[in-house]
């Protein structure tokens, strides 16, 4: 008899290149990787349509998905995690000389309020800098990926045709979150974010995952086997990357930022499994609640299996 093939989006990178190149497999199991050159546009995709059997997915995407209803659940394999303390940039020809002085004003959020990425960021905000997130006006470049999610009254949509880096840069917009801005006239809002970062890890273990993996509930019905399989698999071809940043080999900017965590922490810089990983997302789902994305608290064994 066959392996039953599951069909399988997942952009390639250190922690899964081993599955892509196929050295390691899930015993039992074929994956039939579908390639999308916008990694995003998968996970509307697959929160939409349910189209691929296992997929990566955005944290707080997967988690107002559930909330509204759609049939997936997640493994604990948390295949992105990232700093976020630089990804707030600000005008400095504006009067914005330190995180609080964002009250008041426009910020623009590359694509959608829940981008994961934004939900951390803002939440870096009110935690670490003391802003008032309701006082300020969320400026998004592009509408949510989960259709029947309605963002709070102080998130608004750009104008059409507009683009956030150029609104900045005119003064439109205050700051940005997630944006890609170079010019003279933009900075870091957070001063030598990476050292930030790096306090933030070092002293609060504090750690954003931002991508972790789903499967279809149809898929876990019909072949329970899969998540011990999978979650296998998947720690297998990650063990792989941690020893070849062990021992040095460093290629792309997350191999230099996982490798910094190495240093910083001497342990694994991507684990999996729940209870390693249970702080960080009991506060992801804290601010989503605080940004008012999630309305109810989530038990977290409730949306992992495995």
């Amino acid at each position: 008899m066959s392996e039953p093939v599951l069909t399988t989006l997942t952009r390639t990178q250190g922690a899964n290149e081993a599955l892509k190149n196929g050295s390691v497999s899930p015993a039992g199991f074929s994956l039939l990787f579908t390639e999308i050159p916008v990694l995003v546009h998968g996970f509307r995709r697959m929160v939409r349509n349910l189209e691929f059997d296992v997929s990566e997915m955005a944290l707080t995407t997967y988690l107002t998905a559930r909330e509204h209803g759609v049939a997936f659940t997640a493994l604990p394999i948390f295949l992105v995690r990232g700093f976020h303390h630089g990804a707030i940039r600000y005008n400095t020809r504006s009067s914005i000389r330190e995180p609080k002085d964002l009250e008041g004003r426009r910020v623009g959020v590359n694509r959608s309020y829940t981008v994961t990425t934004g939900v951390w960021a803002r939440g870096i905000l009110a935690a670490q800098y003391g802003v008032d997130l309701d006082r300020v006006t969320w400026v998004l470049s592009g509408d949510e990926h989960v259709e029947t999610y309605v963002p709070p009254a102080n998130v608004v949509p750009a104008p059409p045709g507009t683009h956030l880096r150029d609104m900045l840069i005119r003064g439109e917009l205050d700051a940005v979150i997630g944006v890609d801005v170079d010019h003279p006239d933009v900075a870091p809002l957070i001063s030598e974010p990476d050292d930030a970062a790096a306090e933030a890890l070092r002293d609060h273990a504090f750690y954003p995952i931002n991508h972790l993996v789903v499967v279809k509930d149809e898929v876990l019905q019909q072949h329970p086997d899969a998540v011990p399989a999978l979650i296998d698999a998947f720690t297998e071809a990650k063990q792989q990357y941690v020893t070849r940043l062990r021992d040095g080999e460093i290629i792309s900017d997350a191999d230099r930022m996982y490798a910094r965590v190495l240093e910083v922490t001497g342990t694994d810089p991507l684990p999996y499994g729940l209870e390693a990983n249970r702080a960080m997302l009991e506060q992801l789902i804290d601010f989503a609640l605080a940004q008012r994305i999630l309305t109810k608290p989530v038990d977290i064994d409730e949306v992992f299996t495995g």
